[in-house]
């Protein structure tokens, strides 16, 4: 099973192959922060990734126009959280707002 980590809270967690990022956060209440509910109506859950690129989903054009129109800090390792799926190995991403 995948693992994702989340910084800066530094803490890893074992990842369902095909969960959401924000899914995984929420079920081990990982302060990841989704104000429209996960989906992708805002940019809260806006993550970098560190590690592991790779192994995510693709970015699909909802979320690409949603990053680009709204978020704030965006780079080429931009995702949101609610719309990028784990996939079969290892992540590290930065979660850009804490929900603390």
């Amino acid at each position: 099973m995948p693992k994702i980590t989340f910084l800066p809270i530094n803490k890893t967690i074992e990842a369902p192959a095909g969960e959401t990022i924000l899914e995984i956060a929420i079920q081990n209440d990982i302060p990841l922060m989704h104000a429209c509910g996960g989906f992708c109506a805002c940019t809260t859950c806006h993550v970098k990734v560190k590690v592991g690129k790779q192994n995510l989903s693709e970015m699909e054009e909802d979320e690409k126009e949603r990053l680009e129109t709204t978020a704030e800090d965006v780079t080429e390792n931009s995702r949101l959280g609610c719309q990028t799926k784990v996939l079969k190995e290892d992540v590290t991403v930065e979660i850009m707002h804490l929900d603390v």
